[in-house]
């Protein structure tokens, strides 16, 4: 993992603390959360407040997580809004953060100017005794304030001014004017310069959680159902229709269509599918030729076209596919019959751009871990727990390649891959990708045998 950290592909865009002052504040809001503090000189936080760096120190990785349900945050900061979340246990977690720091920016800008801001993400379930108790986290209200308890004291003091406004005889009542002098040298004059947070509550429709082994929770469509990550049985009863295993391809493929969530990525506006197409070749073949020993030199694309020729008939199933998608596209080679029971299919597909459309290709990076880019880009937990178990050839071209062809320009890679983001533009329907009918989509088979397209 060293190489990563040093890549910056690993703890990278963390928020380095550093000042005694800042130290302090964090320390006061550790203590108010835990009852625990650090003792480190310096350290990073992510855009919880979560520091790996402290979690060392406190032996406890989960110092602001317990139980994974409801995250506790430290804001020191509101540059901590472009930071990643570590160890994120529900897919929805940073955007709710992020939100809550973009829509309040200029009251938490006021409030850490001299003070650390303490909260919690909290719903109504407190503990995860069940994956049906999963169905019952509705609603996320964000609850903060600071350590001095300035939001609540501000509170006070506006109720206390309204009293003082409309009550009669208030001009002589000095119990009243006594305390509220008392609170307004805490909070500032709160009639000229209120201090409030909006935007505090925010739904939890569609989302991911790594509770029980990993679920996708798909519940706010017209088909919902849930995808597990371990056995489908181990779940129990859920109140859902449908629940998958990741080793049910064609359920998930027809899920993915009645829904509308996915598409071919030859067929995706604006999409350079033959590059897409080949740089997947290419990790498939770093794979395969990695477990086997065999040499991929600098990771070039000839000599990851030698390591294929080398490889022959033992290349996987999956680039095989690929490849003859790619000949269609390129040399108008006969159309690829690939359904979902092949296993190139979920390569060859990404979100449309929806609301959940980066929930999707979370899925989707799942049920293709070979393409490592879209791994690191939407599943980050996943890659990083694969990553520890390659071997030494693969980990060197993949922290190498995604130093020189992600980092540089993660924004562009991301529309170039995905698409614009999904507000920007409406989905234009697609010549050629048929969609079935609102059958059982446990009778489902993918659509690409089905699909006839004109080479244009």
């Amino acid at each position: 993992m060293k190489r990563l950290i040093s890549k910056g592909l690993m703890f990278g865009n963390l928020v380095p603390i550093e000042s005694p002052a800042l130290i302090e504040r964090y320390n006061r809001a550790l203590k108010s959360l835990t009852g625990k503090e650090t003792k480190l000189a310096d350290f990073h936080i992510d855009i919880s407040g979560y520091s790996p760096e402290v979690g060392d120190e406190l032996d406890d990785h989960l110092y602001l997580n317990k139980n994974g349900c409801n995250r506790q945050f430290i804001l020191l900061t509101t540059d901590q809004k472009t930071a990643p979340l570590l160890n994120a246990k529900f897919s929805t977690s940073r955007g709710i953060l992020t939100k809550f720091i973009a829509g309040n920016e200029a009251q938490l800008f006021s409030l850490t100017a001299r003070d650390a801001v303490a909260g919690e993400l909290e719903n109504t379930v407190f503990e995860l005794t069940s994956p049906a108790r999963l169905f019952d986290i509705r609603r996320i209200t964000v609850v903060a304030d600071t350590t001095g308890n300035h939001l609540a004291e501000a509170e006070k003091l506006s109720r206390l001014v309204e009293r003082f406004r409309t009550e009669e005889d208030a001009w002589w009542n000095d119990v009243l004017i006594a305390e509220m002098i008392a609170l307004a040298e805490k909070t500032g004059d709160v009639t000229r310069n209120p201090v409030a947070l909006k935007a505090t509550t925010y739904d939890q429709g569609n989302f991911w959680t790594a509770h029980f082994g990993g679920i996708y929770i798909f519940r706010d469509l017209d088909h919902p159902a849930a995808i597990s990550v371990g056995p489908k049985e181990a779940l129990g009863q859920l109140p859902v229709r449908y629940v998958f295993g990741l080793g049910d391809r064609n359920q998930i493929a027809k899920f993915l269509e009645i829904n509308d969530l996915a598409e071919p990525i030859v067929s995706a506006p604006g999409a350079d599918a033959s590059a897409i197409l080949r740089q997947k070749m290419d990790f498939i073949v770093v794979a395969a030729a990695a477990e086997l020993g065999l040499d991929i030199g600098h990771g070039s694309r000839r000599d990851l076209r030698q390591a294929a020729a080398a490889l022959g008939a033992r290349l996987p199933e999956a680039f095989q596919g690929l490849a003859a998608l790619l000949r269609w596209v390129e040399t108008g080679g006969p159309w690829p019959r690939i359904t979902s029971a092949h296993p190139s299919y979920f390569y060859t597909l990404r979100a449309k751009p929806h609301a959940d459309r980066d929930l999707v290709n979370m899925l989707l990076a799942e049920l293709s871990p070979l393409d490592v880019r879209q791994l690191f880009i939407c599943h980050k937990e996943l890659f990083y727990h694969l990553y520890r178990s390659w071997p030494e050839a693969k980990k060197e071209y993949v922290a190498d390649y995604l130093e020189r062809e992600y980092q540089i320009d993660k924004a562009g890679a991301r529309s170039r891959l995905f698409g614009p983001e999904p507000a920007m533009e409406e989905t234009p329907a697609i010549p050629g990708w048929s969609r079935p009918g609102r059958g059982d989509i446990l009778d489902a088979v993918g659509p690409w045998g089905a699909v006839r397209k004109e080479r244009r």
